[in-house]
């Protein structure tokens, strides 16, 4: 069980991994994190400007000078970043587990405010509210990103003390045989039906 939000690290992580990919500026990475998070999740400004800095102040970054946009703070990946990097996919590889009770954490929270007597959250003028459609609607989503970029969905009769007391390293050979059985190419692109 998880006791706070994401994994530690994940920001740095995702950083590192676009920098890996080309230099680029604050805003852009926020945008670049939003947009992969299917645009349910930003970081704030305050948490990746800070941590550009200290990549630029442990050499793990580089600002670069653009001609074409002189004024704006575009940062690349050094030598030493991509070892850090190397170092950061191991350590996030690591957390998945803590990734998923994250997810399941707060959807169990979001169900609950919706049907234990014990909650009376007040209805919003909105176009949301914790009910049993927009709950539905939540998995669907998640239903979708599944089979998107994982293939069709295919649901799992396990308790989550069953799961994990099967899951002893099986997952990781399934996914080499799926990937290598599959022929998919990944897709980046693919826009989120929200």
């Amino acid at each position: 069980m998880r006791k706070s939000g994401p994994p530690k690290g994940l920001i740095s992580y995702l950083v590192l991994e676009l920098l890996d990919e080309r230099p680029r500026y604050g805003y852009e990475l926020l945008g670049e994190i939003t947009e992969i998070s299917g645009g349910h999740w930003e970081p704030s400004y305050g948490s990746v400007y800070p941590i550009l800095y200290k990549f630029e102040e442990e050499g793990v970054a580089e600002r670069v000078e653009r001609d074409d946009e002189p004024d704006r703070k575009y940062f690349a990946l050094t030598d030493t970043g991509r070892e850090e990097l190397a170092e950061k996919r191991r350590e996030i590889g690591g957390e998945a587990k803590e990734f998923g009770d994250v997810v399941l954490g707060f959807y169990h929270l979001y169900a609950a405010l919706a049907t234990d007597d014990r909650f009376e959250v007040d209805d919003a003028d909105a176009d949301w509210g914790y009910s049993e459609r927009y709950s539905a609607w939540i998995v669907e989503q998640m239903i979708r990103h599944h089979e998107r970029d994982f293939g069709e969905f295919e649901r799992i009769d396990a308790s989550p003390e069953e799961f994990y007391a099967a899951a002893d390293g099986s997952d990781a050979a399934d996914a080499e045989e799926s990937e290598g059985a599959s022929g998919v190419e990944e897709s980046s692109s693919g826009a989120a039906d929200d």
